[in-house]
């Protein structure tokens, strides 16, 4: 089993467009101790900094710990995040719901052409 926080950390910054400094002040972990996680020597947090990392990303701790294919263990990186919300939404929709989104959308397509 490989371990890549440092590489599952930073694409999950990256696609959530969060900076280091936004990630201290969600967790309180030091900058300099994210930092350490991210940099060339790449070090392993305590099990306490992962969780607070993990929760403050809204993953799972082996997401980031384990190394996967990330393209898989995501919900969907094609998708930006508020994309990914609107589809778990529309999910839960009735079909009848779900038809008039359908129609609401294709009004917004049409009007930015």
């Amino acid at each position: 089993m490989k371990y890549n926080f440092k590489e599952n950390l930073r694409n999950e910054l990256d696609y959530q467009g969060i900076t280091v400094k936004e990630l201290s002040a969600r967790t309180g972990i030091p900058i300099a101790s994210l930092d350490c996680y991210l940099g060339n020597r790449a070090t392993v947090p305590s099990v306490v900094a992962a969780i607070k990392i993990a929760q403050a990303l809204d993953v799972t701790v082996e997401y980031l710990t384990i190394s996967k294919n990330t393209e898989t263990t995501r919900l969907d990186k094609r998708f930006r995040r508020e994309t990914q919300e609107l589809i778990n939404w529309v999910e839960k929709l009735t079909l009848e719901q779900s038809k008039a989104v359908l129609k609401l959308v294709k009004i917004f397509k049409e009007n930015r052409k």
